[in-house]
């Protein structure tokens, strides 16, 4: 099995169509069929899995979809990308669990080791998106 799609709710379709166009994704097909109605789909550049967009799509409210996770080989680099493109990211940070409880900490991982380093921003709807950095994947992946 594979994750083909993920829905994202949102207020207002043409707004985020713009939005993720203008991260560079490819628009896919925007199919509409009358007013309750309209499907969009998105791919980013290199990725397998798109993202659907629309009306009467998911009961879902927009702003709902929260912790999707984009994988970067240079995630400095794919932040400046975005910054770039004129969305707000976050600055790099990594996690610690010293006091048993997972503590963001700003700064990638001091090791630069593979899925430890991340950042994020949100479409206008605010759907939430994490930035990780796998440089080397874990065996089988």
């Amino acid at each position: 099995m594979k994750i083909e799609v993920l829905v994202i709710p949102v207020a207002d379709v043409d707004r985020a169509l713009h939005f993720y166009q203008g991260l560079g994704w490819r628009l896919d097909a925007d199919y509409e069929a009358g007013p309750a109605f309209r499907i969009v789909q998105l791919t980013p550049l290199g990725s397998e899995c798109s993202i659907h967009l629309g009306r009467g799509l998911t009961p879902a409210a927009p702003g709902s979809a929260q912790g999707n996770y984009l994988v970067v080989n240079d995630i400095d680099q794919a932040r400046a990308d975005l910054i770039g493109r004129g969305v707000e990211v976050s600055e790099v940070f990594h996690h610690v669990y010293d006091s048993g409880v997972q503590e963001r900490v700003y700064g990638p991982a001091p090791d630069r080791r593979s899925y430890a380093s991340f950042a994020a921003f949100s479409d206008p709807d605010g759907n939430g998106w994490v930035l990780q950095e796998v440089r080397e994947r874990q065996p089988g992946r």
